[in-house]
């Protein structure tokens, strides 16, 4: 085998809609090898080939990480395997495994573990020094209302390995409290076995809450989009929408910078990317959760509009550790609006505005096909049926730019009978 052999391996693929950009910018980087559950299709004109494995228990979405890995060292013996990455958050444990294994750039296995597991984080991150709010792992409903009269009311209760805010809840007082814990709970037993059972009783930090997108290469951290969220169907946190400025001073915020470079270091990542969900007390910067991987919901899309920064190429460039292009070639404004039936339902058509129709509309696409079953929290998460980008100038412009366009989508649809509480939108 020589260089001309190379290839960086992408572990899953994800939805297109979703993340066919990222195999875009990646592929214009380095040849790329998939393996995922199914043949190579749709990303056919982005990689040089694929391989087929089972990563997942479609019930229950659980990687296997022993074939995943064994899938890996198989290829490597054929071809010359220079890097690996993947944006999937169920798979970045198995990522870090396989680079462990074949002596490549990438996160420890542990250092992928403490992101994915946030009471590793939070314990990590306070031994540290850093500011974090106070929290307790818990293993019972009875346990959960001690840890919150504690802490304090009103709190925040989560799964301990959930992503995109699935399962947060805030809780005001007891019964609320039992109610967020069973949710919680229930959410737990969706995702991989090292996260089952219990909840996170974390402090609420009160202040607005960003994202960003970063890449650690050779334990440099340097940021390349940071993203204003939106959440809605309060008490839950549902990611209803992100906007991105390119010229956000937050990308130059010195006391910010400190506090994710440490706070990378804390958690021993020191070769991958990052979604880092942060939140502005009056106290500074409080670290919220780290994602071992590029964030979701379109986030690093938008921040390719509104910065010309490639997410995908600097994926590939960090699997290869080779000093990614993070600096900004623009600084333009871009958003996104998830729109969301105003009850559960099951859809008949969804009906999206042409680009163009409002000022700055640059996309809008239906998620869901007809019959689709969509359920809101707390009965199901990400029971979205369409989405919109907008682009303006400035942030407050893009926020009316993205009303102005939801008011020209349609969803037509039937009511659904009222839900068990493990009812899922797919």
């Amino acid at each position: 085998m020589d260089d001309a052999d190379g290839v960086v391996l992408v572990i899953g693929s994800g939805r297109r809609a979703y993340r066919e950009y990222l195999l875009t910018g990646a592929s214009r980087r380095c040849p790329l090898w998939l393996i995922d559950a199914e043949p190579v299709g749709w990303q056919r004109p982005y990689v040089v080939g694929g391989t087929v494995v089972e990563p997942l228990d479609h019930e229950r979405e659980v990687p296997d990480l022993p074939g995943l890995v064994a899938a890996a060292v198989e290829l490597a013996r054929q071809r010359r395997v220079l890097g690996v990455f993947t944006y999937d958050e169920l798979l970045v444990v198995a990522a870090a495994r396989i680079a462990d294994r074949l002596g490549l750039p990438g996160f420890s296995p542990d250092g992928a573990d403490r992101c994915r597991d946030k009471h590793r984080s939070r314990t990590a991150l306070v031994a540290a020094g850093l500011r974090q709010p106070r929290f307790a792992l818990v293993k019972t409903a009875e346990a959960a209302a001690r840890a919150a009269d504690s802490i304090g009311y009103p709190v925040i209760v989560k799964p301990r390995g959930m992503a995109a805010s699935i399962g947060v809840t805030r809780a005001e007082g007891r019964d609320e409290l039992l109610a967020a814990f069973a949710v919680a709970e229930r959410l737990s037993h969706t995702g991989p076995p090292a996260y089952e059972g219990g909840a996170l009783v974390e402090e609420l930090v009160i202040g607005p809450e960003v994202s960003v997108d970063g890449a650690v290469s050779q334990g440099e951290y340097r940021p390349f989009c940071v993203a204003r969220k939106q959440v809605g169907f309060a008490p839950h946190y549902e990611e209803i929408g992100h906007i991105v400025d390119g010229a956000d001073p937050l990308l130059a915020d010195r006391e910010l910078a400190q506090v994710l470079a440490a706070t990378h270091h804390a958690l021993g990542l020191r070769d991958g990317i990052t979604h880092t969900e942060v939140r502005f007390s009056d106290q500074g910067p409080v670290i919220i959760e780290v994602n071992g991987r590029l964030g979701g919901d379109l986030i690093p899309y938008l921040g390719q509009l509104a910065t010309g920064v490639d997410p995908g190429g600097i994926a590939a460039d960090v699997a290869v550790r080779r000093r990614p292009r993070t600096e900004p070639v623009r600084r333009d404004t871009v958003g996104v609006r998830f729109l969301y039936p105003p009850a559960d339902c099951r859809v008949e058509e969804v009906t999206v505005p042409e680009p163009g129709a409002v000022p700055g509309l640059v996309e809008a696409r239906p998620m869901v096909e007809p019959g689709a079953r969509l359920r809101l929290p707390p009965r199901a998460n990400l029971g979205r049926y369409a989405y919109l980008i907008c682009t303006a100038d400035h942030p407050a412009t893009c926020q009316t730019r993205l009303d102005d366009a939801a008011k020209l989508a349609d969803l037509r649809a039937a009511p659904l009978e009222p839900a068990h509480a493990d009812d899922r939108p797919w």
